[in-house]
């Protein structure tokens, strides 16, 4: 029996993207390759937010009692291994029995799963597939994986999903809501532009691009970043949306965004659950 490391599990609205308010679980894993501290800092800095509450870490009892933050990642304690002891291992059978457990009807109808992280694709893609094929998952319409884009699939996890999407009619019920890291979030260009893995997911399910950024400078980027993908055959929608996980951040150039793209034929994403929850854990 497969198991993974879940840093949260829970029911909320998709705040972002293409299925911007469908009622999903989402299913947070543990771990990441990349650390994303430059989001919200002048350029060229990196955000030490997160180290403020690691040296204070012995006072949280739970993932949930962490503060969020206004700079970095705003998922930091799903990858930081100061916060690791917070993630529970988790066998395949209790994730699955966990969602059950939060769905309204107890099982699987319009609601979609979204399995994020971290990098969800970075270390537990063998244990997919099993719970995929746990009792009553058979049902699940829709599934999306969160990813930054760096992460091949794996020959067993990619045959896998051919098989998903063809037992549910359609490699439109698998999305890749791939958000690629630009200067913005402290991350090196050459590491996390990667056409040829962008590739890779559309051979079994659709992909869009999800680009955070707050500035024209950003937004140029973003341009330059998707010619690149589409020079390497990339098909999919584009959509910019504003940083910020915390409400005084976000609103700041969440308009300017918005028209950046409209100026430039993009699609804009908002974060609802900024708005609707404050962003906090478990939204």
């Amino acid at each position: 029996m497969s198991k993974i490391k879940v840093s949260e599990l829970f029911y909320s609205i998709q705040g972002e993207g293409k299925f911007s308010g469908v009622s999903s679980v989402f299913l947070r894993t543990f771990g990441c390759n990349f650390t994303c501290g430059g989001f919200g800092m002048p350029k060229g800095e990196i955000s030490n937010e997160r180290d403020v509450i690691a040296d204070n870490v012995k006072q949280y009892s739970e993932y949930s009692l962490l503060p969020l933050v206004s700079t970095g990642c705003d998922s930091y304690a799903s990858w930081d291994v100061r916060f690791k002891h917070l993630s529970p291992v988790l066998t395949s059978k209790e994730i699955a029995q966990s969602i059950y457990s939060l769905l309204p009807y107890k099982q699987w109808r319009d609601e979609h799963l979204v399995i994020t992280g971290g990098e969800p694709l970075l270390g537990w893609q063998r244990s997919y597939p099993d719970l995929l094929e746990e009792d009553g998952m058979i049902f699940l319409k829709e599934l999306t994986f969160e990813t930054n884009g760096t992460q091949m699939l794996s020959s067993n996890l990619f045959n896998y999903l051919q098989s998903w999407t063809t037992s549910r009619r359609g490699k439109d019920k698998l999305t890749f809501s791939v958000s690629p890291k630009l200067s913005i979030s402290g991350e090196k260009w050459d590491e996390a532009i990667q056409p040829d893995v962008i590739n890779n997911y559309q051979e079994v399910g659709f992909v869009y691009l999800k680009f955070v950024i707050a500035s024209d400078d950003d937004c140029e980027e973003a341009l330059e970043a998707t010619e690149q993908y589409r020079s390497k055959g990339f098909k999919g929608p584009v959509y910019l949306m504003s940083v910020g996980g915390v409400e005084d951040v976000f609103y700041k150039t969440n308009k300017q965004v918005a028209e950046l793209a409209m100026k430039h034929g993009l699609r804009y994403s908002d974060r609802l659950q900024v708005g609707l929850f404050r962003n906090q854990w478990g939204t």
